[in-house]
């Protein structure tokens, strides 16, 4: 069964941005692409996305709370390569998903899916992990982007005491500092978990009356928690890379080291 390498291409260009140096000229674009060539040397998938947020536009979170993510502020520099990011990713010839009103999570769900065979969802974001199955494996950046852990539904259980499905409620009551989102009051994931293994969900525990005065609220911390899967996608098809293409593409940008990295791909 072929399988689909499905990566959050904002988390991945964040960490490139942040891992090289400032005076690298497109510091994330170069680190992104070494990342996105040794992530398909490494899993050799059949198709690659490339999954992307939009910016510019609120999605349905920012509007149902206001501090959804509030205080994220990012410098011009990275604003402005993250414009040019999904280019590169085409140059490649692999897929790219970006509409308005979506974050790349969302696209990440509905490629896990939407994919009739295994899918390798390469993110740093850990509310992917309720993505995990049998046929969807997390891959998680541990140092850098060098060395990724795979992450399963029995890591996610190891993790969170919780289930892959379980993990939205789990986030909406222990909240996500990342996020802005509170969570339940005096609830830690510690708790959280507890309450989840005893109720089965966010839903049966208010529906015993847990959290009454809170219970609107954790129910849209689960909404904003969970992946949109009805995200638009581009049709889904096996993808093989354009090293020369891309190659080309790096040339024009000026980023001559790279450019002759990817190119040497296409004659080993």
């Amino acid at each position: 069964m072929s399988a689909l390498l499905a990566i959050d291409g904002d988390s991945f260009a964040h960490r490139a941005y942040h891992a090289l140096p400032k005076s690298i000229r497109l510091n994330a674009v170069v680190g992104f692409t070494n990342m996105l060539v040794r992530l398909w040397q490494a899993e050799q998938p059949d198709a690659v996305l490339v999954a992307w947020d939009t910016l510019s536009v609120p999605t349905y979170r920012h509007e149902a709370f206001a501090p959804y993510q509030s205080g994220r502020v990012f410098k011009d520099s990275i604003v402005e390569q993250l414009e040019i990011l999904p280019e590169v990713v085409s140059a490649f010839d692999f897929l790219v998903a970006k509409a308005p009103g979506y974050e790349a999570d969302d696209f990440l769900a509905a490629a896990a899916r939407d994919w009739p065979g295994d899918v390798l969802v390469a993110t740093s974001d850990r509310d992917a992990f309720q993505l995990a199955s049998d046929r969807v494996t997390i891959l998680q950046p541990t140092r850098g982007v060098s060395e990724l852990a795979r992450i399963g539904p029995a890591e996610v259980r190891e993790r969170y005491g919780v289930e892959p499905e379980q993990v939205p409620d789990l986030i909406a009551l222990r909240g996500d500092p990342s996020d802005k989102l509170p969570g339940a009051r005096g609830i830690g994931p510690k708790k959280a978990a507890e309450l989840l293994a005893q109720y089965g969900s966010l839903e049966a525990a208010l529906a015993d009356g847990r959290f009454a005065a809170e219970a609107e609220d954790l129910r849209l911390f689960r909404r904003i928690a969970t992946m949109d899967a009805s995200a638009p996608l581009p049709p889904l098809a096996e993808t093989s890379p354009a090293w020369a293409e891309a190659s080309s593409y790096l040339e024009g940008l000026g980023l001559g080291g790279v450019a002759e990295r990817v190119g040497a791909l296409s004659t080993s």
